[in-house]
């Protein structure tokens, strides 16, 4: 791993593609920690990427490498360490099968339940052997757990607090001496293996902890964080959802802007965090309204386009991804409408700022209204607007193309003046229309 992680460093190379956000501060550190050889820790609140990060690191190990078929450890060939794998080596020399493992299959991934048992990661006595006439004394008759089966790869351990404190003590040694001690079998293997980990920094104190003696062994400890510039945001976004109809860049960034809020908001607990799977969610969301509506306006074949009036639907569907502050009881659908109409404004501001929406605000001043709504297509939409040319600058500077696209830049750019107080917003109770008049 380091001889690949010197050649991607030298060479510019991602070393970990698809991770973004993380270039100028968890990667470095992790980077340092690969090249010291040291086992690591992950600390970052939920839906930072931890999990993520270590799936990554696969992809410095060998794309292929050499093991002894048979051998339940994936051990070289010129380097068994069970005693089985020595025989057969020493048995039939040049003989000795040959695999080749992926390294796909070189990392292995345990999700810390309470219910984990030493045997899952280390091992524990095979019945299924005893039975077949072996003594228990014999070191074969051991099942391995994941960790050395982890054997010249990659072991990684998600929430590793919610592990019992006793079958954490199961590391120790292997972390330390590189060894296995199962049921009284002292087993000298020299395990090659990398071992990282993924904690909530609460979980210390909340639903477990780590070890002392454990977190001594760990060489080196990393603090993810959450995206810190707004367009590494928007990136994650748009790279992690999986988006059932188009979704304008403007609304992705009122997505972005209204999580990053909620980060901020002393409101919501931040000790629990705002997980990048909101802004995820909440994207697949509105872009799943877009799609209702082209169903319901029989619309087949067309996936539709999101427009403002789909990011209703986000504040009642995902508030229970959300830890709010005892204080808030009640308040939480104001709090959440409050911000989404921050990021909205704030978005508008951003992508709109330096055009002259008079002549849009004098058309709805001379008695023009703009319906919006589930059954309201795009056509429809933009039919109602008498002068098109007082939406020109919008269209072009969001570069809306298709009817559904400047739909949408249109109702976006009314739903700013709304939020200024330029023009006013009427939302049906019957019906589910709103009108901008």
């Amino acid at each position: 791993m380091r001889r690949n992680l010197l050649d991607a460093l030298r060479d510019g190379r991602d070393s970990a593609p698809g991770l973004l956000g993380f270039g100028a501060t968890v990667l470095p550190q992790l980077e340092r920690a690969l090249l010291a050889g040291h086992d690591i820790v992950l600390l970052g609140e939920r839906g930072q990427g931890k999990s993520r990060l270590l799936r990554t690191l696969p992809l410095l190990l060998d794309e292929w490498t050499p093991v002894i078929d048979g051998a339940e450890l994936g051990e070289h060939p010129f380097d068994p360490i069970t005693s089985e794998s020595r025989r057969r080596a020493a048995e039939l020399g040049d003989e000795l099968p040959v695999a080749w493992r992926h390294r796909g299959d070189r990392y292995l991934e345990k999700l810390a339940t309470p219910d984990t048992s030493v045997g899952d990661l280390v091992g524990d006595v095979d019945p299924v052997k005893v039975a077949e006439g072996r003594s228990l004394g014999d070191p074969e008759t051991i099942h391995f757990g994941l960790v050395p089966r982890a054997h010249r790869g990659i072991m990684a351990v998600n929430e590793l607090p919610d592990l019992a404190e006793r079958i954490q003590v199961a590391l120790l040694n292997v972390m330390e001496e590189r060894d296995i001690q199962v049921r009284g079998h002292s087993l000298r293997l020299p395990l090659d293996v990398l071992l990282v980990a993924s904690s909530n920094p609460e979980d210390y104190t909340n639903r477990g902890r780590i070890i002392t003696p454990l977190k001594d062994r760990f060489g080196a400890e990393v603090r993810t964080h959450y995206p810190l510039e707004l367009d590494d945001e928007v990136a994650v976004i748009r790279q992690e959802s999986q988006l059932v109809a188009e979704v304008p860049e403007h609304l992705l960034e009122v997505l972005a802007r209204f999580t990053r809020l909620l980060r901020e908001s002393t409101s919501v607990d931040q000790s629990s965090g705002v997980s990048a799977r909101f802004s995820i969610a909440a994207a697949e969301t509105v872009a799943a309204g877009a799609l209702r509506r082209s169903a319901i306006l029989h619309q087949p074949g067309e996936q539709g386009v999101a427009r403002p009036v789909d990011l209703e639907a986000v504040i009642p569907v995902l508030r229970g991804k959300l830890e709010f502050e005892s204080g808030e009881e009640g308040r939480e659908d104001a709090v959440l409408e409050h911000l989404l109409r921050r990021a909205t404004a704030d978005t508008v501001r951003g992508r709109l700022g330096g055009i002259d929406l008079g002549p849009l605000v004098s058309l709805i001043d001379q008695g023009t209204q703009v319906v919006t709504g589930d059954d309201v297509s795009a056509a429809e939409l933009l039919g109602s607007l008498a002068d098109a040319e007082t939406v020109a600058p919008v269209i072009e500077r969001l570069g809306a193309r298709t009817a559904g696209e400047r739909a949408s830049a249109v109702e976006f750019a009314l739903e700013g003046l709304f939020l200024a107080r330029r023009v006013a917003k009427d939302t049906g109770d019957d019906d589910g229309r709103t009108v901008y008049g």
